[in-house]
């Protein structure tokens, strides 16, 4: 072999190294990607070698992501064929029929030119590994948004679908989300046994690397048309002011960030009566550069919005909507009386989604129905306003750990059980309204907004002051959520380990500066102060850190790190009681005691932590 003649010229001295360098470039065969190794190989580089192929991809929150680049912790065509190769092991052992009962595949729009990858090879070469084994593949023929994907598994009754996608993180990475037969993207232990499965067949089997079979085989199926029909029809069943959207003269525009959501936005609002949005012609085809935007995350607000706020203001359109790249969450603005604009967290949109979907609910339910048959969730990082809505109105309130896929399940098992769920959010504007989708989905929140909107308008009100009015009648809900970048995990361990042992070993920190703390949550840990054995309510999850404290003053603050980025999120809240309202005096205290908890908990100098850009 040319390869190992190669290798034996080029020992690297260190025999695990050795042995990955020989896999890698008998096996990868994307002359892009086995080129960076063997130039890392020709220049001694053998501390990247080590960091590209001594460690594995892991599932996080949504599932694997990583850079696009050589190596077996990178996306690529290899990690993603033996990332099939491992879920086909495991769906075969799981289900009898499952290669007829078949596997959704869908992608989104990004690429890196310097590696030869793309979203749709990806997606091409993921359904060639399961076509290879005769099994049935529902291989979308063009980009779809993410919501897509979970909405066919269970459309079509497939076994589990793939999305190739890494939403709205930089743009040199791509991701790998798995969705189970539920329709819900896959928690553990399915994570964990998948991962056993894909180190047990590591090696390309032979018609693995076939991409040309999705355009070939008799197996592979597109579902687009199918799924996009039946998907827009299941939309109207959320839609209850059809005739008023028809008449209405408000205007929306809409960005879909460089990303897949242009097409299926535009149906949306026909699907509910509108006139289509006004798109923001720079942002609305598909740019694997994302070249207008610092970065394609419509979450970090103004600053990313401006082209579609300028666009807004030239077209006399009040309200904007922003789908991030893989349009499953939503970002909204409107303009306010003095020509501002407020762009909404995703806490504050939850408030108003929590109470349109209840008093739509209420308005058209049966005379017979229960509200204590009803449901809304959220994840427990996130405000606690739909609480406060459901304490008061009779229904019921549920949280989760942090990701969707903890809410997809759980949302599945309750209506297994009878139950009635309406809404589901996670604060990083992450919103289910129905249960059509069992994820986040940025399409139809964006048209469920702009009906709200609409409604609203002809009540003479605009969003934000609807959202004064939620807060007035259930008890004001301010939050903020802000995170540190820190590239460096022993950092990261070394700050938790230190709130775990804070002033002797095994004991939480007691106070905060002047806050003094009622409760400390630690679901990495399994600890719960407030419960009476000690234990967390919430599974453990102890692959990321997450430990939640609850002040006197009533303060909510959680510490977090992402499962996407190498990211140390925090997360605080003050709730107070309907009536209790003065707004400034509860954002002053949060302000003081975030500022308290940084400086306590996370000292950003000394562990040189770079602050959020503003």
């Amino acid at each position: 072999d040319v390869n190992s003649n190669v290798l034996v010229a080029r020992s690297t001295g260190d025999a695990q190294l050795d042995k990955a360098v020989w896999q890698w470039l008998s096996w990868d065969k994307n002359q892009k990607t086995k080129e960076q190794i063997e130039r890392l190989l020709q220049n001694g580089e053998h501390k990247e070698l080590r960091a590209r192929l001594c460690c594995r991809l892991s599932f996080g929150t949504a599932g694997l992501r990583s850079a696009m680049g050589a190596g077996f912790c990178y996306i690529n065509d290899l990690t993603v064929i033996q990332s099939t190769q491992g879920i086909y092991k495991y769906l075969e052992r799981n289900f009898s029929d499952f290669k007829q009962r078949g596997f959704v595949v869908g992608y989104d729009t990004r690429g890196q030119v310097t590696s030869n990858c793309s979203s749709k090879k990806l997606a091409k070469l993921t359904a060639a590994v399961l076509l290879a084994k005769d099994v049935l593949v529902y291989f979308f023929s063009t980009y779809v948004p993410t919501p897509f994907v979970p909405y066919a598994v269970q459309q079509l009754g497939a076994v589990a679908g793939v999305m190739i996608t890494a939403s709205h993180n930089r743009k040199e990475d791509n991701g790998y989300k798995v969705y189970w037969e539920n329709g819900a993207q896959i928690t553990s232990p399915h994570d964990k046994e998948i991962i056993k499965c894909i180190e047990e067949c590591v090696e390309p089997w032979n018609g693995s690397w076939n991409e040309n079979l999705v355009d070939t085989s008799p197996l592979s199926q597109d579902p687009l048309k199918k799924i996009c029909d039946s998907y827009m029809e299941d939309l109207t069943k959320i839609c209850y002011h059809r005739e008023l959207n028809m008449q209405s003269s408000l205007k929306f525009v809409h960005t879909s960030f460089h990303g897949v959501g242009h097409d299926y936005v535009q149906l949306a609002f026909k699907a509910f009566g509108f006139q289509p949005p006004i798109p923001v012609p720079e942002q609305k085809d598909p740019d694997p550069d994302f070249s207008t935007v610092k970065c394609p995350n419509p979450e970090e607000g103004e600053s990313v919005l401006e082209l579609s706020l300028r666009l807004a203001e030239k077209e006399d359109a009040k309200v904007v909507v922003a789908t991030d790249p893989d349009a499953d969450r939503l970002a909204v603005a409107e303009q306010q009386e003095n020509g501002s604009w407020k762009v909404f967290t995703g806490n504050e949109l939850a408030a108003l989604f929590g109470w349109w979907m209840f008093s739509r609910w209420k308005e058209n339910c049966s005379q017979d129905a229960d509200v204590r048959n009803v449901y809304m969730l959220a994840t427990t990082v996130s405000s606690k306003i739909l609480r406060a809505i459901a304490l008061k109105e009779g229904f019921h309130f549920e949280e989760t750990l942090p990701g969707f896929k903890w809410i997809g399940s759980r949302v599945k098992n309750l209506l297994d059980n009878g139950k009635e769920v309406l809404f589901a959010f996670e604060e990083s504007i992450g919103f289910m309204c129905g249960t059509s989708v069992l994820d986040k989905d940025g399409v139809s929140a964006a048209v469920v907004i702009a009906e709200m909107a609409t409604y609203l308008q002809g009540q003479s009100l605009t969003l934000a002051q609807k959202l004064v009015d939620i807060y007035e009648m259930y008890g004001y809900h301010i939050s903020k959520t802000s995170y540190f970048l820190c590239y460096d995990p022993p950092t990261i361990k070394r700050i938790f380990e230190r709130l775990r042992n804070f002033d002797d070993p095994q004991s939480y920190p007691k106070c905060c500066g002047v806050y003094n703390i009622l409760h400390v949550r630690d679901v990495t840990t399994g600890y719960d102060s407030s419960q009476l054995n000690k234990k967390s309510v919430l599974p453990v999850s102890k692959s990321s850190q997450m430990i939640t404290f609850t002040f006197q003053n009533g303060c909510v603050a959680t510490l977090r790190t992402s499962g996407t980025e190498p990211k140390i999120k925090y997360y605080a809240e003050m709730c107070a009681l309907p009536g209790h309202s003065d707004r400034s005096v509860l954002e002053e205290e949060l302000q003081k005691l975030i500022e308290a908890l940084i400086e306590n908990f996370l000292e950003p100098a000394k562990n040189g932590l770079t602050w959020r850009s503003a």
